[in-house]
């Protein structure tokens, strides 16, 4: 809780901010050549960024998905290659090494099926005690779906309204058990004499399913659930359905924007402010003073973007095999191929550039205005760090953006994996702890507590709403 009587300048009182760690992955943030970047696959490394966020009472950590290897020109992709172990099965066993730490997994709703999924996130809330949480993704492109038996069948129109579906009909699996009278008596079997328990019956557009969910109704109810997507149809299903939408906007005047976007479609469903979380992804660089973070924040986007990762980066925009050009060299003179076929395949930077050639015509000009090679180009416009600075800074900063209603929090990415996350735990949080604004223990058991979210309602036999 905020300390008695703090307010912020408009007289309302002071937000608390919300944290998280995202576990990155295979990715273009992992300074690989560190000495101390660990292994993204051995379970020690996840039980270290685990218990590291928790002993700094973070709200939850946070796993991506990966659903084939990406390529590139027919190639697997340099930083892919190490892959990604099952998320469930990581979440699971890291229930077993933490107490209150939120687990929360990305599940594709496109190539999964609702009866599955919703028994694998009740299975983890219960071995959790009530600590697992959905982000809910779908898949754009046929080459990722070429690893499953309905690969590519999906039109990309018609994704969100899957995903939609595939939402409600977990929901109706998870509140197919009664109330939580039911779930406490299952140790006995003494369920097994209610008719109604765990029956559900759905049909639609694209599940037609009937039968008994097997698993009882678990510590929160249902998962708490994410989205994450920057799209008209994607904010629309955040608004609607999501407990937290995960975002990319970690500037002040970009996250305003959205954030009041974003929130101002909760009333068309009857929902609150307070009743969607918007947390944006956000790195950083802490030093023990504002330069030599600056100056850290360098050599790491450096370390980051070498110069074949630069040439790789190019080809998402040019669309076009670019590995003869110098990275520390001038940009193509050539066009981006505009054909359908794409060089990069299974990546999501594809879609961020709607207008390749306009993106290219931009991105020449900004070199040419400041004499960048292609590397400088990429290191300059790419991902750069959102919280830079002494310990001092960064929580000021990150408490700003809260207060302004930037974000009501951020999930943090490490440039280093395992242990990058500790020195934000060990200077930054106290100091967040002191103005304030941030827990100093958790004050509940489930990740609904720790997010400020109500335990979703379910039905009773006689069809009354009831709070579990």
């Amino acid at each position: 809780m905020s300390k008695p009587n703090q307010t912020n300048e408009q007289g309302r009182p002071l937000k608390q901010v919300h944290l998280a760690a995202h576990f990155p992955g295979v990715n273009n943030t992992t300074v690989w050549s560190d000495p101390e970047a660990g292994s993204h696959i051995e379970f020690s490394s996840f039980a270290h960024f685990a218990r590291t966020a928790e002993r700094a009472k973070f709200d939850f950590l946070f796993l991506a998905e990966g659903l084939r290897l990406r390529e590139q020109g027919g190639e697997i992709y340099d930083l892919d290659v190490v892959g990604r172990p099952d998320t469930f099965t990581i979440l699971a066993a890291l229930a077993a090494v933490t107490d209150r730490l939120g687990l929360t997994g990305t599940i594709n709703s496109t190539f999964n099926e609702p009866y599955e999924v919703a028994r694998q996130f009740a299975s983890l809330d219960h071995l959790s005690d009530g600590r697992s949480a959905w982000n809910v993704v779908t898949s754009w492109d046929a080459f990722t779906g070429e690893n499953f038996r309905r690969g590519g069948f999906l039109p990309q129109e018609e994704r969100y309204s899957r995903a939609k579906e595939f939402l409600d009909t977990a929901n109706e699996l998870f509140d197919s058990w009664r109330g939580d009278e039911i779930a406490a008596d299952a140790a006995t079997g003494t369920f097994l004499r209610d008719a109604k328990a765990g029956a559900f019956v759905h049909e639609g557009q694209h599940f037609d399913i009937h039968g008994r969910f097997n698993v009882p109704r678990s510590p929160q109810g249902r998962p708490v659930v994410f989205q994450a997507g920057d799209s008209e149809e994607g904010r629309e299903f955040a608004a609607a359905s999501a407990d937290a939408i995960f975002s990319r906007y970690s500037t002040l005047g970009g996250g305003q924007s959205f954030y009041t976007d974003v929130k101002n479609r909760l009333a068309k469903y009857g929902r609150r402010h307070d009743q969607l979380l918007i947390l944006p992804a956000a790195s950083f660089i802490v030093g023990d003073t504002d330069e030599e973070a600056e100056e850290l924040s360098r050599e790491v986007r450096r370390a980051q973007v070498s110069g074949a990762t630069a040439l790789k980066h190019l080809e998402f925009v040019w669309n076009r095999d670019l590995s003869g050009y110098d990275p520390e060299g001038p940009l193509p003179d050539v066009d981006p191929d505009l054909g359908e076929h794409h060089i990069a395949r299974g990546r999501a930077q594809v879609r961020m550039y709607r207008d390749p050639l306009a993106t290219a015509n931009e991105w020449r000009e900004l070199a040419a205005a400041n004499n960048w090679s292609i590397r400088d180009l990429v290191i300059e416009t790419g991902n750069r760090q959102a919280f830079v600075g002494s310990a001092e800074t960064v929580a000021r900063t990150i408490n700003e953006f809260v207060q302004a209603d930037a974000s009501d929090g951020f999930i943090l990415v490490p440039h280093i994996t395992p242990g990058g996350l500790d020195v934000f735990a060990d200077k930054v949080v106290p100091l967040l702890q002191e103005q304030g604004v941030y827990r100093t223990d958790y004050e509940g058991t489930t990740l609904r507590d720790h997010l400020g979210l109500a335990h979703p309602d379910t039905r009773t036999a006689a069809g009354e709403r009831v709070a579990s």
